[in-house]
């Protein structure tokens, strides 16, 4: 059997895959293609000069030691780094980038000041002497990463958060979109980027808004025809933050006016940060050139948070408050209240706010008391895991079965069904549940809810299966 760069690299990725976190391996590796092999010298594929830069900074060893068993001791690994360019024009452009000459490769620097000794501008809106105006950033100062505690479900968003706050429009992760479900902190991690900007950087000017308010801002001026001055004043913006980004979905004249925004910031070494509740993949209604545009930085995912970073998130929130609590009231809190970091510091409030109110201990039984209380009021979100029991159990078989590479229409089908439940019950992304139901890809969970879909108005029995497993999922 010939060997070629695909046979080559696959044999790494089963190495790496074995010694990295899965997650790691989805986000870092699963995009990765194998292009050319000469000689000892392996030509790997990569989308972006982020991926490049963390890749080189992170994986370095682990790629030389899969790649050194492989081709030897003379083994070179070349990066060509392929994305569409600035201007939008189909043709990608390639640059090839040796290992011997790593270094070299640095991110450029873009400094534009602005002198902000004015007062604030009332109107956003007035060109004249615009750029001698200071304008307040919106931001709110309580959001930081001191408060924003790391885990394996938020470590990515954070990190790159952290380097885009050092060096704002000086990197790869631009722009830096940052998604997830509701309350898992994709508002306090924007929030905190633009406050760590404005401490290190004050002369920079920062904007943090919410894409309803920038839509009203744009239909307002649409109104008074000052559409260019909106425009003009977006553009002079050194780091925008744009909240909920999403809502952008179906309003052509706002995503027109954000593309030629986005581009003006992005061409000038400004810094975009967006935060919406759905991947660029999942987002409907949403311009392509505006989608192909949102993937040029880093898509970074805030997944639920596991037992342990939910330990220290209300540890750490009884610190700020000056509250102590036994360590076993606080694991049964974050063992039972596992859907986000909202719900769950709203639980430890009402269970302080019981405690001090009726003068009363805080014991486990109170806190049972509190947290049935709360996950009875609260809507529960449905985890892709149980849906997979749920499924699994109606059509009697095993969550490996379901999950197995067999083509059995039957077990198809439950698998479908799986996928289908999982995108309208879960906030997670297309990528995220096909990686969790039998790593598969988007586009097959994508075509699996479009057969359900059809199936449920053609076939009256597969009707039934999706009326009965429906049920058992809202209960």
């Amino acid at each position: 059997m010939s060997i070629t760069a695909e046979s080559v690299w696959n044999n790494c990725l089963e190495f790496i895959k074995d010694n990295i976190q899965p997650q790691a391996y989805k986000t870092w590796f699963e995009p990765i293609k194998a292009v050319k092999l000469a000689d000892s010298a392996l030509s790997i594929q990569v989308p972006s000069k982020f991926f490049y830069e963390w890749l080189e900074e992170h994986y370095v060893k682990i790629l030389k030691v899969s790649l050194t068993k492989e081709l030897g001791e003379n083994a070179k690994l070349v990066y060509i780094i392929k994305m569409e360019n600035t201007y939008g024009n189909k043709q990608p452009f390639t640059e090839r980038i040796p290992s011997s000459n790593r270094s070299s490769v640095k991110a450029q620097d873009v400094d534009i000041p602005l002198n902000n000794k004015n007062p604030e501008l009332r109107n956003p809106f007035v060109i004249p002497g615009i750029r001698n105006v200071k304008i307040e950033s919106q931001l709110n100062p309580n959001y930081s990463f001191e408060n924003f505690l790391e885990g394996d479900s938020n470590r990515l968003a954070r990190s790159a958060g952290l380097a885009v706050a050092n060096k704002p429009g000086g990197t790869s992760f631009n722009p830096l979109l940052i998604f997830g479900g509701v309350g898992l902190g994709k508002t306090h991690l924007a929030h905190a980027i633009g406050v760590d900007i404005k401490d290190k950087y004050p002369e920079k000017t920062v904007l943090y808004i919410s894409a309803e308010k920038f839509t009203q801002q744009y239909i307002d001026s649409v109104k008074k025809n000052n559409r260019n001055d909106f425009i003009h004043f977006y553009q002079i913006i050194d780091v925008l933050i744009i909240d909920d980004v999403q809502f952008l979905s179906g309003k052509s004249g706002t995503q027109d006016v954000f593309f030629h925004i986005f581009n003006h910031l992005h061409q000038n070494g400004k810094q975009v940060i967006l935060t919406s509740d759905k991947a660029p993949v999942d987002m409907q209604d949403i311009e392509q050139r505006l989608l192909s545009r949102f993937k040029w930085g880093l898509s970074a995912e805030l997944q639920n948070p596991d037992f342990e970073t939910r330990v220290s998130i209300l540890k750490n929130k009884l610190y700020r408050d000056g509250v102590e609590m036994p360590d076993d009231i606080i694991e049964f809190v974050a063992k039972n209240i596992k859907t986000n970091v909202r719900e769950l510091e709203g639980a430890i409030i009402s269970l302080i706010a019981q405690s001090s109110f009726n003068k009363k201990e805080i014991t486990i039984d109170l806190a049972r008391q509190i947290v049935e209380k709360f996950v009875k009021n609260t809507k529960r979100e449905v985890s892709i895991d149980y849906i997979q029991k749920v499924v699994s159990d109606y059509f009697q078989m095993d969550i490996d079965t379901l999950q197995s590479k067999t083509r059995k229409r039957h077990i198809v089908q439950a698998r479908q069904l799986a996928m289908f439940f999982a995108k309208k019950f879960t906030k997670a992304s297309l990528a995220s549940i096909g990686s969790q139901i039998g790593k598969r890809d988007h586009a097959t969970v994508l075509h699996a809810c479009k057969t359900v879909d059809n199936l449920s108005s053609t076939d009256k029995q597969f009707r039934k299966y999706v009326e009965d497993i429906s049920k058992k999922l809202s209960v």
